[in-house]
Order: structure tokens, then sequence, then C-alpha cells
């Protein structure tokens, strides 16, 4: 339902997301939201499968929703990470799900922000894997409360984040290929000089391993937990909102939408004086009564 775009079911999604949001319930989702983003190839999911089963025997419930590319001539995904990601298929305490990105820059898929809104009410983790993550596709920042960037020792990877705006974006930092050794450290070590370089030398940094046995695993998933205790989560959660709402408004309503408010500053502004605890698409329906969007919005997808 979520991800369809029919219109009944829109409709549908909107009445299940305003009845979920904190203010319907009086609360925030129970979840811990992780976003686990990437170059293409580094084994995000390898990484998962073996996050899921510690998760597991922890006695926590995990959902994934894993976004892989779309084809640009058929728009179709070979959606395979659902594949990828080791599990007991008769565990109804697993959930995984993948999407395909559509049309969209950013790394998620259209339906990713509001499944995982719907997600987080249900599930004690909720994981959403990027589509490989770029130098603009930062968007998971504005939806999950702690973000790890996984990168592959020996990539080159700590010289592109240097230059890229994803420096901006990560909770904490996994190299992946631990077992590798002094490769694995040296990439350790690099990353620790570029982020006192960027006066961010407080981001974590590990180093795991995925092969039997694996390494470090224990110790990423309690940096999670040290991370989210760390938080103002109702703060972080209705500001991401907010977030999400005008990027959702302007990927709706385009430049004409945002004009309208003032310009994308304006926007922002107008976005945060409203209420954090609705849903998001609550607040984008908002923006666009102020702004008198009475044209109608693009297809969901991102076709014109």
């Amino acid at each position: 339902m979520v991800e369809s775009s029919a219109p009944e079911l829109l409709r549908e999604t909107d009445l299940l997301l305003a009845e979920l949001a904190p203010a319907s319930t009086g609360r925030e989702p129970p979840a811990h939201v992780i976003g686990v983003t990437g170059p293409p190839g580094v084994g995000k999911s390898s990484l998962l499968s073996r996050l899921v089963s510690a998760w597991r025997t922890a006695e926590r419930s995990v959902a994934v929703l894993a976004v892989d590319p779309s084809s640009r001539i058929s728009g179709g995904s070979l959606l395979a990470d659902r594949a990828r990601i080791e599990h007991n298929p008769g565990d109804r305490a697993v959930f995984i799900r993948s999407m395909a990105a559509g049309g969209r820059l950013g790394g998620l898929a259209p339906a990713t922000r509001a499944a995982a809104a719907a997600l987080a009410v249900a599930f004690d983790v909720v994981v959403i894997e990027t589509v490989g993550v770029g130098q603009s596709e930062t968007d998971v920042a504005d939806v999950a409360d702690t973000v790890a960037v996984v990168v592959q020792p020996g990539s080159g990877d700590v010289l592109q984040f240097l230059k890229a705006g994803i420096m901006e974006v990560p909770d904490v930092l996994v190299v992946t290929k631990a077992d590798l050794g002094e490769l694995a450290q040296r990439s350790v070590a690099d990353l620790h000089a570029a982020l006192r370089s960027l006066a961010t030398a407080d981001i974590p940094v590990l180093a795991v391993s995925t092969l039997p046995p694996p390494s470090g695993i224990e110790q990423l998933l309690e940096t999670f937990d040290t991370h989210l205790r760390a938080l103002d989560l109702p703060a972080r959660r209705q500001a991401a909102r907010r977030a999400q709402a005008l990027d959702e408004f302007a990927s709706e309503f385009g430049e004409r939408g945002l004009r309208a408010l003032g310009g994308r500053r304006d926007a922002r502004r107008a976005a945060e004086r409203m209420d954090g605890r609705l849903d998001f698409r609550a607040i984008c329906r908002e923006l666009g009564r102020l702004a008198g969007a009475e044209h109608d919005p693009q297809p969901r997808d991102g076709t014109q």
C-alpha cells in the first residue's frame, strides 16, 4: 500500500501515517532507525546479514528496507538485496523489503520515508540500506536516527570523502574487511585523519569483518546504541520530519512551488514553524496550502 501510486492507496497511506505520528500517539515510534550507506559493492548487504543475526540473538525484531537501483530503460530493478541478506525466512521478527529507487536521486526510493515511518512503530530496529551513495545521495540522514557510512579498505573512498558532502552524514564510519589486516588499519587511520581535518574527530571509526568468525559486529551494535542514548530523539526526529516534508514538497511541486513560498530558504523556515509531531506528509500538505499549489503534483516515481 505504501509503495503504490494509486490515488485511493495514497489517501490510505496518508491516513495510516497520520494515525502513527507522534501528534496522534503522543510519543515517538519505539524503533531505532539506522541508515546504512556507502559506495556500491562495499559489502553493505554482507554486513547487514551479520547485524540482523546479532540483533535477533539479542531478541530484537528487525525490519530492513533495501533500496536497489532501477533500470534506465525499463524502470525495473533486480531487487537483489533481499536475497543477499541472510536470514531465516520463517522468522516473523525479521522483515526485509527491497525497493526500486525509481527516478529519484538521494539513495532512497520514493516510498522509503513512509515505509520507515510505518515500520518504526512495529519493530525494535528499522534499517534503511541505500542504493549506493555518491556525493549528493545523502537523503538517508533526514530519515535515520543513526547513519553508518561503510567504506572498503584500499578503495580510495577516503579521498572522495574529503571533497564530498557525504562527510556531513555519518554518525559512525565502518571499515569492512578488517581481515585484510594492515590495509584495513591504514584506512581506519586515514579516516581518523580526515575527520580531524573536518573538526569531526568525535565520530567513531570501527573496522569489522563479516567472514567467519566475524569480528567487530558486537562493538558496532554497542556504538549504535550509544549514539541513540546520546540523542535528543524527539528534537532530531521533528527536524527530520520537517526536512522530509520539504524534500517531498520540492519533489512534487518543483521550483514553481518553492518560488511560491519565497524560495527554498523561506520554505525551510515555513516548515520549521510547523508542528514537528505531525507526519511528514501532513507537513508537506500544509506547505502546499501555504504555496497555493493547486497544480497537479508530479508522479511519485519522478517521471514528468
